[in-house]
């Protein structure tokens, strides 16, 4: 046997015996493994879900950190800890300090989110604010490592820390004794891909381990191409918890080892994974723990996988309320279930009547327009669709029948900020009265409320977003001239959808008159 082979088979023993021997059950859960029914009968595939997200913190982190202090000594522990973290590994840290009875200094970064600074603090960390980034607060607490005598307590670069996250890897294997193809897991710093690698490649080396980065966040796999440690100069923080620059010596070397493939997700799939896991599950999981079912979905895509079982960590569910408005905006687009498109339409009556009749029976999930030019529309359109090859077809059907289209689906600029700034005023709005409409959320309601109106009125503004409820709020400018105000009356009794006349109001007057 080769000396470099002799040595990592030794080193993986090695990893083997400690995960074995990890101190983790004082205060972790041996977390469910359950399988995701309706996501493995829509790819064809069984996807289980390890549920980190159930933890005591919602993360897998307490593990590692909690193994590794359980093993200082007590004149260690005595003088107290301290850690770097962007939420999930402080409030591990702060809990093992709890539970042993010592001091936890963490030091986070001011951009973390109020959720896990409030989080650490109710578990007895104390916390303290620096810096912009994981490296910054990384490079802080350091400091007052020294500076105090603590001790430091690693994210993720420590054998003690990938040994207790190892344990993830040795529940799964001994809660599924059958076949597994292949285990996706999210990539940070790295700790817990080596520690189920490392577990999993020493007892049943055919399952594949798969890592899974964000596009903007990939250093793990810059890094295993290079052939070193690659330091990243910016990182996406929509996954805070894996937005690490520079991957540790330790978990890189376990990583170029021992881990299979990776596999690059970007936010739309990752959305569109948190989606598919609440709706298996009822549970809300961050963006890092919807990582590997991201990952599972493009994999499926990408391979024409069937029959597989595939293991996905839902590693974290530390999710800031707030950010659900985001997530449920970007899901449909990240299932590929729906597309958005800038569509040109001739400013002349029956042509929004005309293009409403190509959308046909298709489920429109966003309009927003606002008259701005005496000759041309321009509308910003989404429309719900089966598959994503649909979005061409649709876009093609409306540039024969003469309105010029822009497929925006793939477009960030549309998605984050066109979409919600379609409005404004226009010189053109003459004689127009506004109002808010709750429309019945079903094909058809929108044609009947255009069959409706009078044919010598203009539509001047729409302005409609599809929210997943029943029924749907709807925003209508209506050029009415001043002798038809008894046929308006009569128009809106008619309709029968509840409304509001906002023509008076100072918002309106404001941004829009």
């Amino acid at each position: 046997m080769p000396f470099g082979t002799r040595a990592r088979t030794q080193r993986t023993i090695d990893y083997l015996r400690k995960i074995l021997t990890a101190k983790v059950y004082d205060v972790a859960i041996e977390s469910p493994l359950e399988p995701a029914r309706s996501l493995s009968k829509r790819l064809g595939n069984t996807v289980l879900l390890k549920r980190e997200d159930q933890q005591p913190v919602f993360s897998f982190k307490l593990r590692g950190a909690y193994n590794k202090m359980a093993q200082l000594a007590p004149e260690q522990l005595a003088r107290g800890v301290i850690c770097a973290s962007a939420g999930n590994h402080a409030q591990g840290v702060a809990l093992a300090a709890r539970r042993l009875g010592c001091r936890a200094e963490v030091v986070m970064p001011v951009t973390t989110p109020q959720l896990k600074i409030a989080a650490v603090r109710a578990l007895g960390g104390h916390v303290v604010l620096h810096g912009d980034s994981y490296s910054d607060a990384y490079a802080h607490a350091l400091a007052l490592e020294r500076e105090r005598g603590l001790t430091f307590v690693h994210p993720f670069d420590d054998p003690d820390v990938i040994a207790g996250q190892g344990t993830v890897g040795m529940e799964i294997l001994r809660q599924h004794q059958g076949p597994i193809d292949a285990v996706f897991v999210a990539i940070g710093g790295g700790g817990l891909i080596a520690g189920i690698a490392a577990y999993v490649k020493a007892v049943r080396p055919e399952i594949r381990i798969v890592g899974v980065q964000m596009r903007d966040s990939d250093a793990m796999l810059r890094s295993v191409r290079a052939g070193k440690r690659v330091q990243l100069h910016d990182v996406g923080l929509f996954s805070d918890g894996t937005a690490v620059k520079l991957v540790g010596e330790e978990t890189f070397r376990l990583a170029r080892d021992l881990v299979d493939d990776y596999v690059v997700v970007d936010t739309d799939a990752v959305c569109a994974a948190i989606k598919d896991i609440f709706e298996d599950t009822r549970s809300i999981v961050e963006p890092a723990g919807a990582l590997g079912v991201a990952a599972i979905k493009q994999h499926v895509e990408t391979s024409g996988a069937r029959g597989q079982t595939l293991v996905s960590i839902t590693c974290g569910a530390n999710m800031n309320f707030d950010r659900l408005r985001f997530v449920a905006e970007r899901a449909e687009v990240g299932e590929r279930r729906e597309a958005l498109y800038a569509v040109t339409i001739p400013e002349e009556r029956g042509s929004f009547k005309r293009f409403c009749t190509l959308v046909g029976p298709r489920n429109v999930t966003e309009f927003n327009y606002r008259i701005s030019d005496a000759k041309l529309a321009h509308v910003f359109v989404g429309i719900a669709v089966q598959r994503r090859d649909e979005a061409a077809q649709i876009a093609a059907n409306f540039e024969r029948h003469g309105f010029p289209t822009v497929d925006l689906t793939d477009d960030e600029l549309a998605k984050l900020h066109i979409r919600h700034m379609v409005g404004g005023r226009s010189e053109l709005a003459h004689d127009e009265r506004l109002f808010r409409f709750v429309f019945p959320e079903r094909p058809g309601a929108l044609m009947k409320f255009l069959a409706a109106m009078h044919p010598g009125w203009n539509i001047s503004l729409f302005h409609y977003r599809n929210q997943g409820a029943d029924y749907g709020r709807i925003l209508v400018g209506i050029q009415v001239p001043r002798g038809d105000r008894r046929a308006l009356r009569e128009f809106l009794a008619t309709l029968g959808y509840p409304f509001v006349d906002e023509t008076d109001n100072p918002v309106y007057r404001l941004f829009l008159r």
